[in-house]
């Protein structure tokens, strides 16, 4: 018993090392917990004597994590931001509600998301949504995350994946013509600036290929990192754009960007999923999201799902 328990140091020891880590020093961390700096550092040289590592370098001005303390500091940060994310689920959980935290690209959630999440909540108000912030290069290992929407081809390890909408692309246009060239036919594209997304950046050959344009240099023009900057880009006159329809849809009905060949668009190998780790799949405000996030989506989507890799 006594070595499970050297194993499991208690918790306030556990915050303090986290905070003195996070705020660099034990004068801000001992402001932010709402103790004495001796304090802090006692409890810091107690969490030391507990593990019985070295967890942090002294000098005389200067306190800096040992390499061991590096590695244990990213395990216990992990650990508290579990347990808070459990403690906020089980604090706001009421008649099967509670917290769901998501992750969505930034154009997503603001074009297509936000404007359906009312219709949610009036179906599900014991739900809370908090969304956090979204990175790149995904990492579904993050204890503060339950489920993510992303953009690619549905393939992420270890992450189930279903796939919502964003395969239909469209072919955009300023409302004015371009250059004073008009756009009747697929080879006439050629003529104008290509506008380009990071992310996708084979479009304008899968756009050619499927259009049997030629002449056309698939990999000129500017560049963009978000498809609400290539619309608002297209809508500024700087050139044409292909972009997933359902971020664009409501901008070429209202006319302010036009399609100049409807029809001429693609479908694109990679859309927006809606993803989540296999240790999530039995929350239930998941499952109400997912079910509802579904029924949203195009219709042929709901059958498509890719278990874990």
């Amino acid at each position: 018993m006594s070595s499970l328990r050297r194993l499991s140091p208690p918790l306030h020891l556990l915050r303090a090392f986290s905070t003195v880590t996070r705020f660099g020093g034990v004068s801000r961390a001992a402001e932010a917990l709402h103790l004495t700096q001796s304090a802090v550092s006692k409890q810091v040289k107690e969490l030391e004597g507990w593990v019985g590592v070295p967890l942090f370098e002294r000098s005389r001005k200067r306190l800096a994590l040992t390499p061991a303390g590096e590695r244990y500091e990213k395990a216990v940060r992990a650990v508290l931001a579990q347990l808070e994310a459990a403690t906020l689920e089980l604090i706001t959980s009421d008649d099967g509600g509670g917290a769901l935290h998501l992750s969505s690209l930034p154009t997503f959630a603001a074009k297509w998301l936000i404007p359906r999440l009312p219709q949610f909540q009036q179906q599900h108000p014991q739900v809370t949504l908090h969304f956090v912030p979204y990175v790149h290069s995904y990492n579904f290992e993050r204890p503060e995350l339950d489920c993510a929407i992303l953009f690619g081809d549905g393939h992420w390890p270890g992450a189930h994946a279903h796939y919502l909408t964003g395969q239909d692309v469209a072919l955009i246009a300023p409302r004015t013509r371009v250059a004073d060239w008009a756009i009747d036919h697929p080879r006439d594209v050629a003529r104008h600036t290509l506008l380009r997304h990071v992310t996708v950046p084979e479009a304008w050959l899968r756009w050619s290929e499927t259009h049997g344009v030629q002449g056309l240099n698939p990999l000129a023009g500017p560049q963009f990192d978000q498809f609400q900057s290539m619309i608002r880009a297209v809508m500024a006159g700087m050139g044409l754009a292909l972009v997933p329809r359902c971020l664009v849809q409501d901008e070429i009905t209202s006319g302010l960007v036009r399609e100049p060949l409807p029809g001429c668009g693609y479908q694109s190998e990679v859309g927006y999923w809606f993803c989540y780790p296999e240790g999530r799949n039995q929350l239930q405000t998941l499952q109400q999201f997912r079910q509802w996030l579904l029924a949203c989506a195009e219709p042929a989507s709901a059958a498509a799902l890719l278990p874990p890799a």
